[in-house]
């Protein structure tokens, strides 16, 4: 698929929807060689609390990647640094959208330590952006095992101030 152009906007309620959607099947399409279909399903049914993630992506600062059709990916961070969601619909991989999102959060959270849950597909990404992990650790969900990384980042001093 040729490159569109993206552009960064917050969230609206209204997205919840097509979030949703975009969640499960990026889980789904993009975590396929790295979990089984039964942690797939575990990690995303299709039955996403839409009340629970709009509220949660109202407290946090949540940012939409969008194209001219629509959503191509979106993400979250707590104002202390947990960056919670960051997901890329598998068409729009690999074009710097994760990235995008993922600079505009950390530079939002203005928190000195950013922190996240990375999955075995994700960890690479946020290794390349100087995320270490502190442990890996399996995580039961619907009755299934899945591993995980928890990974943090130190924000990097200002040069701003240096003489």
């Amino acid at each position: 698929m040729s490159r569109q152009r993206v552009r960064l906007r917050a969230y609206a309620s209204s997205d919840i929807r097509e979030i949703a959607a975009l969640f499960y099947e990026t889980v789904h399409a993009g975590n396929a060689a790295d979990y089984t279909a039964e942690q797939l399903d575990a990690w995303a049914d299709g039955r996403t609390d839409l009340a629970e993630w709009d509220r949660s992506f109202l407290d946090h600062v949540t940012l939409v990647a969008e194209t001219d059709g629509g959503i191509a990916g979106f993400g979250d961070i707590a104002s202390r640094g947990y960056l919670d969601r960051l997901y890329v619909h598998k068409d729009f991989q690999r074009q710097g959208i994760a990235s995008a999102l993922c600079d505009a959060l950390e530079r939002a959270a203005g928190a000195d330590r950013m922190v996240t849950h990375a999955s075995i597909t994700a960890r690479p990404f946020f290794e390349s952006r100087g995320y270490r992990v502190v442990r890996e650790q399996q995580v039961l969900r619907r009755g299934v095992l899945l591993t995980n990384y928890q990974m943090e980042k130190q924000r990097e001093p200002s040069t701003q101030n240096a003489c």
